[in-house]
């Protein structure tokens, strides 16, 4: 029987560590400050902000959440962003998706300056990542909360075999970056990959993030593989369940995260982990600039 990645207890260790983070910036005179931006009113959009809200007041760091109605302009959200970005008092920035259709995505995350990109999704984010790049720069959360739960639950990376499903630009590519760098031998597959199964039966550590309920079952499963579920899918019961047939692969798996409870949590732990980055390495980049005056 797997061992289950308990989520909410990495969650819980983390969020300690950013609210002591957070203290410690406060002696300095410094509160760390994040604005969401919610265009619109889908119901999973509304509860996700309204926690990020929430779990940022109660561990001390300044939060804006700017709503706009569902027929906002384009150029009222990115004259929201550019005030965003002008205020010395927020350090992270993110666009909720997703987003009325009549909204250019792109050009408004192209808009967020990118030394204060929480989610990690600006082209110059994403191209530091893709190149393995020193320094510090913002990567997108669910990866980067994926690699801390590898990290904490002593999960081989440089050298195993590694199998992506999903090749989405919120985790299956930036994933793909995080464990290329870590030495890992990484494929990526989707739902035209023929005989899929192939490469799954062979993975050390799968990885799922393609929005179908129990797509992977326990014959897909390598013995003793790690397997981490992104997938969170409302059934008509209004039960979640993830991509993974939980209650067979962890009979198969040797380690497995829950759905609920796995990667959610840790996702919104490692967005308020960032934002106290931002703030830190902002911190850093005045210290330097004062020094160089």
């Amino acid at each position: 029987m797997a061992t289950i990645i308990d989520g909410r207890k990495l969650a819980a260790d983390l969020n300690a560590e950013t609210a002591q983070r957070v203290a410690d910036l406060k002696k300095r005179g410094i509160v760390p400050g994040i604005a969401v931006i919610l265009v619109g009113d889908d119901p999973a959009s509304v509860i996700y902000t309204r926690n990020k809200d929430r779990k940022a007041k109660k561990l001390g760091i300044r939060s804006i959440l700017k709503r706009f109605p569902a027929d906002a302009r384009q150029s009222e959200v990115l004259a929201s962003i550019q005030e965003f970005n002008n205020d010395d008092q927020i350090n992270a920035i993110l666009v909720q998706s997703p987003l009325p259709d009549q909204l250019d995505e792109t050009s408004l995350v192209q808009a967020i300056d990118p030394a204060k990109d929480v989610d990690g999704f600006h082209p110059l984010n994403v191209g530091k990542l893709y190149a393995n790049e020193e320094g510090n720069y913002p990567i997108p959360c669910t990866p980067r909360g994926i690699m801390t739960m590898l990290n904490k639950y002593q999960v081989p990376v440089a050298g195993s075999n590694v199998v992506i499903i999903g090749r989405s630009n919120l985790v299956g590519k930036p994933m793909l970056s995080l464990l290329t760098n870590a030495n890992a031998t990484v494929t990526m597959i989707n739902h035209l990959t023929a005989d899929p199964q192939y490469y799954t039966k062979n993975a050390d550590l799968l990885i799922v993030g393609v929005g179908h309920p129990k797509f992977v079952q326990a014959k897909d499963i390598k013995p003793g593989a790690t397997v981490i579920d992104v997938g969170i899918n409302r059934q008509s019961d209004g039960h979640l369940v993830g991509d993974v047939d939980f209650d067979q692969v962890k009979t198969v798996a040797d380690k497995i995260t829950p759905v609920p409870g796995g990667v959610g949590p840790v996702t919104i732990a490692t967005l308020m982990q960032q934002t106290v980055d931002l703030a830190e390495w902002s911190e850093q980049d005045a210290a330097r600039k004062a020094v160089n005056c």
